[in-house]
Formats: structure tokens, sequence, C-alpha cells
């Protein structure tokens, strides 16, 4: 790498404040930081001494998905050839769908990206690292292409740079992407064909998921079973659903990485969790329709949808979360709390977990505010 950072040296003056390229100091920036450690250093006080920049912050949580990619490519393969294929068959086919996507999202996000850096004058930031892997995750594979760039285009511009780019966003940018598209093309984002590649030769399985179950006068664990969601499918992901979200077993390990190298809230994570199953309890006891979501159980709520994708992943996302820790706690419960509310109550919208994250997204600050509050007026005056 010595040679690379000998270009970077000579060609380091042209984007300074009087260089000829000074225009584009943010792009050359983040070209050299993709290469090398960022080189400004503080140098008076006060001093922060942590292993954590934005930099390895992203970097671990890209860590974190590659897991949930990887399957999440081979789970589409697997659903294309119904699991008649070689493990090598079903992941290219996979990974011939997937990857498009991916590279659409982090193509045009970057392009918004830029522009917004080199008008503002501004840095060029690591945070879309995370936000353009995360939307394609949340996607299913037959989404077009055209509306995948529409998505993430949103995202970034509405979701985070009216705000004023990474660190000032309101809102997740990858599920604000998602809303956009989910409600903009429902057609493409919804129902029970989208969620696999269609093959001629495989009908043995449904492009239903489990959340789309319901409604037909048995119990609903039984309906679920007798479509084929037993508890380990949903668990280890063999089954259709967005690209990322299946596998709740990776979601969750990827969880317990950011939680043990601190660049998630466990405090999220736990809350959420826990959120889910005292009201999925609390709703199995209240008289209320048994062939419905209502009546499901903690572990097929846990495991279904994009719950653990989004309470891993999203709802941890430093900037759109609370930042006091009794406010994560409450902050990670009420998305669990929404989650299976809306599972429960609303048949026309089968998934809770995007808009409960958005809608605690907005009351982030306020949770802050009020903790704050307690936390002051609960204080010894000094005497």
């Amino acid at each position: 790498m010595n040679p690379l950072k000998s270009i970077f040296k000579k060609t380091d003056p042209y984007f300074q404040s009087q260089g000829r390229f000074s225009r584009f100091k943010g792009i050359y920036l983040a070209t050299r930081t993709f290469f090398f450690l960022p080189s400004p250093v503080t140098t008076t006080a006060p001093h922060v001494r942590d292993h954590i920049d934005l930099k390895r912050f992203m970097s671990f949580v890209i860590l974190a998905l590659l897991p949930v990619t990887l399957f999440g490519m081979f789970n589409v393969g697997y659903q294309y050839h119904g699991g008649n294929a070689t493990w090598i068959d079903m992941f290219s086919t996979g990974a011939g769908q997937v990857l498009p996507i991916i590279l659409v999202s982090y193509g045009v996000g970057f392009f918004w990206e830029i522009l917004f850096a080199t008008v503002r004058g501004h840095d060029v930031t690591e945070g879309l690292l995370v936000t353009g892997l995360l939307f394609p995750l949340t996607l299913p594979p037959t989404i077009p292409l055209w509306q995948v760039a529409l998505g993430i285009s949103f995202g970034v511009v509405m979701g985070k740079e009216v705000f004023g780019g990474t660190g000032r966003n309101l809102l997740n940018p990858a599920l604000t992407a998602r809303a956009f598209v989910f409600f903009s093309y429902p057609v493409s984002m919804s129902g029970n064909n989208v969620w696999q590649l269609s093959h001629p030769g495989v009908d043995a399985l449904s492009g239903a998921t489990a959340l789309s179950l319901g409604g037909t006068g048995e119990i609903i664990q039984e309906t679920i079973l007798n479509a084929g969601f037993s508890l380990d499918r949903l668990f280890f992901g063999f089954h259709p659903g967005s690209i990322g979200e299946t596998s709740a077993l990776l979601c969750f390990v990827g969880a317990v990485f950011l939680m043990v190298t601190r660049v998630a809230s466990f405090r999220i994570i736990l809350g959420g969790i826990a959120g889910v199953i005292l009201t999925s309890l609390v709703f199995m006891v209240l008289p209320g329709p048994k062939d419905t979501w209502f009546s499901a159980g903690p572990l097929y709520h846990l495991f279904s949808g994009g719950f653990a994708l989004g309470i891993s992943f999203m709802a941890t996302d430093p900037v759109s979360a609370p930042g006091t820790n009794s406010g994560r706690w409450i902050y990670g419960f009420f998305i669990g709390f929404f989650t299976v509310l809306l599972r429960s109550v609303n048949p026309a919208y089968v998934e809770g977990v995007m808009l409960s994250i958005l809608f605690m997204n907005i009351f982030s600050p306020l949770i802050d505010h009020v903790t704050l509050k307690i936390t002051a007026a609960r204080r010894i005056p000094n005497v």
C-alpha cells in the first residue's frame, strides 16, 4: 500500500482549500479514508480515547450484516429451485438477482451523497455504507431496479440530507426509503407473488409469507404449521420473504456481535424483544380472535417477518434512537409493542416493524426530553 499512499501524498495539495480541485475535497477524503485511517487527530483538550471512529462503527455493522446478506442470496436461489439444486447453483441464482439490487442502491445512494457533499463543501461520510445495504435487505427479490433507485434516492435526500446529512437525520434512512417504495408501489412490495422468483418447474413452495396467513377459522398456530411454517423453518430462514429478513437466527447473531462490540445498544434490542414477548402473551390471554396473529404467541412474532432484522440493525441506529439509557429501554419496548399491535389488529398491513420503528424515531427526542427531566428532578440539590 506504500505506492498508493505516496500517490495520495502527492495529490493531497490539489484538494486542499487553495488547491485546483478544492471543490472535490470531500470526494478525495472519502476515497483516501476508504484505504487508510483518517489522518486528522485532536491536538488540544478535551481528548476522548476510544477505538471506535465512524469508519470502524460502520464496518462493524457491515460485518454483522454479511451473513444475513449471503444467506439472503442463497435463500432467494433456494426458493427459486425449490431446494432441488446444488448449493452453488442456488447461491449463484440468488446472487445474480440480489447483487444488482445492492449495486443500484449503493450507486444511486453515493451519487446523492457526493452531490450534496460537493455542493455543501462537506466530507463524504461512511453513513451510506450501512444504508445502502440495509435498504436492499428489506426488499423482495423481485423488486424492479428503477424502484430501488427511486427508493434510495428518497431515503438519502428526504430522510437524511434535508436534515443536514449523516448524524442529523430524524428517521432511519433505510426504512424511510422502504416506506416510500411500499406506499408508492404496493404491488411490488406486497402480496404472495413478490417474495420469490417464479420458476415454471417448481410449484411445491408457496410464495405466501407466514404473516399473510390467518382468518381461516382455524387456530392461527395450526394454520401456520399446515402452511409449512414451522418454528424451526422460520428461525433458520428457509422460507419466502424480503431478502434479509428470513433468517431470524443470523439477524440475532448479528445483534449479539453488535452488542458485544458496543456498536448497538443492548437496551434497545432487549427492550424490543421484551415488548414483543409481553404484548403477545397479554394478547393470548385476552378474549379475541384465535385465527389471527392476535393469538399467535411470542415465538411466532419474534421469528416471523422483519422483526429480527429491524430490531437488530435499524432500531439501533444511534442517530434516530434515544440517547439516554432509560429512554432506550422505553424506545425498544414500544417498538415491540407496536409491532405486535399492528400485526394483530390491522389485517391490511401484516408487517408492523417498519412503521413501528419510524413511529418511535419521531418520538425519540420527546423520550430523551422526558427521561432527562425526570432524572434531573430526582437529583439531590447541592447545598
